[in-house]
Order: structure tokens, then C-alpha cells, then sequence
């Protein structure tokens, strides 16, 4: 890079802060702002799968891979099909190290895909910036183009920063993608209602016995039960449905009345096993409505001097890929790779999308397919043989 660019990240999400990470190992400064007061201000959600082409690839180049691995749990690669009337029908275990191979080098990325939480992977991401990369409490609200690729970035509060790249790192609702697409994300059809069960191992034996080390999934009729093991002995629990995406309130139900929207999933789930519905009676938490949203595909965008997109801003797409979060980090670690290679800031930006356009597209596609057999009539046979072929 010729000139030293000013560089704003918006979002502190796996992609956005993997960018920084790069950037500033490579001594280009990037300011990341987030919207969060603090990074302990919300619950970061499940827990992630990192593919060794991908997110574990990101971690490489910014330098962390071997601090993933010391956090990470390869027995969480567990997957689990089980029928409505609680039959195991298919039992895929995380792949064993050969012991003749010893442990991997320093650097290798691990066998297969193992988890790691959410928050685990962004506490790692935030502690291996320089201090004040992020600044929280920054709700941008628009963004207005001076010229010559230059954007000012205006916060809620007042406050405003010029940047001569603004990187869009700000999710399915992105602010800054309406710079260059006037795309907006559409309901799937399909809405999780999140649980949890804690301390599952003690208290609830049989449910954790069922979800295994990893993670569950139980489809039928466009309905199931997705069940993830987290960190600390926590399952994380996602009911799903094919539905209204204003399904509660034609029931007349109130989410935060816990024995009625209970009382009402039971009603969903009637003639399922005791065991799956224990998903539902026996949970600890209350209930989370999390209508499921995607990008239209294909997503794509005439390039904007001076502005682009990364992870969900960019290809929002159903968890059915598995590849949300992984492609994100890739994003991010390819679009600082493209800066510190760059001539100019155009030319890095140009060369990154080149790449990141065609990928989304062909994982976007794969993510709508995917969501579409889970949540069909006959989900649990076509789930079964998609298991069988990947496994």
C-alpha cells in the first residue's frame, strides 16, 4: 500500500475483527466500531464449527490458530439424526487423531471441524488486538460519500470519522450494504425458538445423553429439534418450524410467558417422543423468537470505490450451510491480505470482491437448498441420505 489508508471496520463480529487482527499484524491501522456499549454488553450465541479451509485458515493468517486449537472441542463434531419418535438414525463421531502422527505441528490446522463458542472465538479475536482498535458504543447511522472514495461514518450521539475504506462488517441489517445494493434480507419461512438447558449433564441426564457431545438434530413434517452442546456442561436448544413469521401473535401468545408459549410448542410437536418434547418441557430458560433471514441469491454489487462488505452484510444466509461464520472470517483475513497487497485501496478492494462474489453465491445457493430439506415434508428421509453422503 502506498499511502496509509484510514481504515473503518463496521461491526467487532469474527470477520470484522479477524481484518483488524490481520491489518495490524502487517502495521496497518484499522478502527473497528460496534454498536454494543461493551464486549460483554449481549449473549454472543452458540457455538461454532471451524473448517480447516475457512475459519481455521483465517485464524492462520492472523496469527491464532494455535490459540484456537489449546480452546477448541473436537468432540463437539458429534452429529446426530434422530427420528420424531426418538430413534438414533444416524451417529457420526468427530474423526481420532492417529496416534502414529503425533500432535499436529504448530500452525497445522486440526482434523475435521471442531467447535469452539462464539464468545470463546471473539474474546480470543478482541484480547489479540492493540487497545482502542474497537470502539464500543458506536451505532452508525448512515454514511455519507465525499468523493474520491472517501465515506463520513455518523454515529448515534453526534459523533462522525471519515474513512477512505468503510468496511461493511455489520451483519444481516448492515447500514453500510446500502451503499451498493439496495438488497434487503428476506424471511425463510422458517423460525427458531431458542432454549437451553444448564448444567445439562447433572440435571437433565437423559436429554443429554440424546443431544451427545455435539449437536442433535431431530426433522420431520417442517418441523424438528436442533440441540448443541456448548462449553461449561450448557445445551442450547433451537425449535424449529416452517411458520407465519408472525406465528405468536396470531396465537395471541406473549413470549415472555413461558408456560403458554410452552403449552404452545407442545401443541406443534404432538405425537413427537417424550424424550424430543423434554427439549421443550424441561428447559431452563425461557424462549427466544428467531425468525430465520437470507440475502436474495445471488447477492452481488457494482463496485463502490471506497466501501465494501464482508460475512452477513454481504451473504446473509440460513445456519443450514454451516458456513456463516467461517466464510465471514475468510472474508475478513482475504480482504486484509488484498490491503497489504495492494497498490491502492481500489485495486485491494477490486481484487477482494473478485473472489468473495462468486464463493458467497455458490454458498448462498447451498444454504437455501439445505434449509429447504430440513424443513420439508419428508425432511427426516432427505436429511438421512444427505448425512449418509457427507459422512
Amino acid at each position: 500500500m502506498e499511502t496509509t489508508p484510514r481504515i473503518a471496520i463496521i461491526g467487532a463480529g469474527p470477520g470484522g475483527l479477524i481484518c483488524a487482527r490481520v491489518l495490524q499484524q502487517h502495521g496497518i491501522t484499522a478502527t473497528v466500531y460496534d454498536l454494543d456499549r461493551s464486549r460483554t454488553a449481549r449473549d454472543q450465541g452458540g457455538t461454532l464449527d471451524m473448517h480447516p479451509d475457512s475459519g481455521q485458515r483465517a485464524l492462520g493468517e492472523a496469527g491464532l490458530l494455535d490459540a484456537f486449537l489449546a480452546q477448541a472441542r473436537p468432540e463437539g463434531q458429534q452429529m446426530r439424526l434422530v427420528s420424531r419418535d426418538g430413534r438414533i438414525l444416524f451417529d457420526a463421531l468427530p474423526p481420532e487423531a492417529d496416534p502414529a502422527e503425533g500432535n499436529p505441528a504448530e500452525g497445522d490446522p486440526a482434523e475435521g471441524n471442531p467447535e469452539i463458542d462464539r464468545g470463546q472465538l471473539r474474546d480470543l479475536l478482541l484480547d489479540s488486538l492493540t487497545p482502542d482498535t474497537v470502539r464500543w458504543g458506536h451505532k452508525l447511522t448512515r454514511a455519507e460519500a465525499l468523493g474520491d472514495g472517501i465515506h463520513r461514518l455518523h454515529f448515534a450521539g453526534g459523533t462522525s470519522a471519515d474513512a477512505d475504506l468503510a468496511i461493511g462488517a455489520d451483519g444481516a441489517w448492515s447500514t453500510v450494504r446500502r451503499l451498493v445494493s439496495d438488497a434487503t434480507p428476506r424471511y425463510t419461512g422458517v423460525t427458531f425458538v431458542e432454549t437451553g438447558l444448564d448444567d445439562a449433564d447433572t440435571r437433565h441426564p437423559r436429554l443429554a445423553e440424546l443431544t451427545g457431545q455435539g449437536t442433535m438434530m431431530a426433522l420431520d413434517d417442517n418441523r424438528g429439534f436442533v440441540a448443541q452442546r456448548n462449553s461449561r456442561g450448557h445445551i442450547r436448544i433451537y425449535i424449529g418450524m416452517r411458520t407465519d413469521l408472525d406465528w405468536h401473535r396470531h396465537a395471541g401468545l406473549d413470549l415472555t410467558e413461558t408456560a403458554a408459549v410452552r403449552a404452545a410448542l407442545g401443541r406443534e410437536f404432538a405425537g413427537w417422543s417424550p424424550d424430543l418434547l423434554g427439549f421443550i418441557t424441561d428447559a431452563d430458560s425461557g424462549y427466544t423468537n428467531r425468525p430465520l433471514y437470507a440475502l436474495p441469491v445471488p447477492h452481488t454489487w457494482t463496485h463502490t470505490p471506497g466501501v465494501t462488505l464482508l460475512g452477513d452484510a454481504a451473504h446473509l444466509m440460513s445456519p443450514f450451510s454451516g458456513m456463516g461464520a467461517n466464510l465471514a472470517m475468510l472474508d475478513g483475513a482475504d480482504l486484509a491480505r488484498a490491503i497489504i497487497e495492494g497498490r491502492t485501496i481500489d485495486d485491494a478492494v477490486r481484487a477482494y470482491e473478485a473472489t468473495l462474489l462468486p464463493r458467497s453465491i455458490q454458498a448462498a445457493e447451498g444454504a437455501a437448498e439445505g434449509i429447504d430439506s430440513a424443513f420439508a415434508p419428508d425432511s427426516a428421509t432427505m436429511t438421512l441420505a444427505h448425512m449418509t453422503q457427507h459422512h
